[in-house]
């Protein structure tokens, strides 16, 4: 009886996975509008929709580095329906904050890794260092004295720059601004001379003038500046990306998250995609769910560390 009944629901949910989706999906974009993951989720959720024959409605939920949208997303059924888009900030909250509304290890399901960013380090053109190791001899020759700007303590460009420091053995002055414009156009302005920037908002400036770019953080160099070395070309096994990935509620069949990772990876496929992500620094991603959630882990473990030793605190 026991052996009928398990073979009957096995029966149905094939049947309910086979339909799905019959009705729109909600995509959490954990950031408000016109920002870097706001613009990722957009430009894929019609391609995904296309593919799912169903509308992706891309919802922005802000708020607590991303805490917020994922909450919702968190306590939402496990049926395929509510998706988070999210950014690095995702591997690196559960450091910061000691009491997050949900478990950030067993919360979600990993659908798909999207696309990585690396910053780039760039120096206001008064700064004296015209290269990487330049930078290292001079900052090490300064212990204390050469300050860098970030978008506030935790952020991505403050965590490029400490782990940076660390790795490098350098002693800089952490000058945290309330995100990255301000910080952008104080270096610009020469009130701090260094800086981890974003590569979509700081490569126009280096373009122009305005500032000079030493490294990227990725593991390679970027396409987007092939030019510039990649920062472990001076420090083996340095390595920062920002990057996006799409979630779903924990117990989301495994089905589901196949189909919406196959998606994904066909709308990053596409060329205007393709070409969109590499004007902006990207490099697609588009790693399947095991995949995408041993990358999480290990960046929560990575991160967990850096904070930890540095004794990194939120403003």
């Amino acid at each position: 009886m026991i052996r009928v009944l398990l073979l009957s629901l096995a029966v149905f949910s094939s049947a309910v996975f086979a339909q799905y989706p019959v009705k729109p999906v909600r995509m959490i974009v954990t950031y408000p509008p016109g920002g870097g993951a706001d613009a990722m989720a957009r430009l894929l959720a019609p391609r995904m929709s296309e593919g799912l024959g169903q509308p992706v409605v891309v919802e922005n939920r802000p708020g607590a580095s991303g805490t917020i949208g994922a909450e919702i997303v968190a306590r939402a059924a496990a049926d395929g329906y509510t998706l988070l888009f999210d950014a690095s900030a995702h591997g690196v909250n559960p450091s910061l904050y000691p009491k997050l509304p949900y478990e950030p290890r067993s919360a979600f399901a990993a659908v798909s890794l999207v696309v990585l960013f690396p910053n780039v380090l760039v120096v206001n053109p008064a700064f004296q260092a015209k290269s990487v190791e330049e930078f290292v001899a001079l900052v090490r020759a300064q212990p204390g004295k050469v300050a860098y700007a970030s978008s506030g303590s935790g952020s991505a460009q403050h965590l490029a720059a400490v782990l940076f420091c660390q790795g490098a053995r350098l002693d800089m002055i952490h000058v945290p601004y309330k995100g990255g414009g301000p910080a952008l156009t104080d270096v610009i302005g020469g009130q701090v001379p260094v800086y981890f920037a974003n590569m979509a908002s700081g490569l126009p400036h280096v373009k122009a003038g305005r500032l000079r770019a030493l490294g990227v953080t990725g593991t390679k160099r970027s396409a987007a500046a092939p030019e510039l070395p990649a920062l472990a070309e001076t420090l083996p096994g340095y390595e920062v990306y920002e990057w996006n990935a799409v979630f779903a509620p924990a117990g989301t069949p495994a089905a589901i998250l196949g189909r919406l990772h196959a998606e994904l990876a066909k709308a990053l496929a596409e060329k205007e995609s393709r070409e969109r992500i590499a004007a902006l620094g990207g490099e697609i991603a588009a790693l399947p769910p095991a995949e995408t959630a041993q990358w999480v882990r290990a960046q929560m473990d990575k991160w967990a560390g850096v904070v930890r030793s540095a004794g990194i605190k939120l403003d």
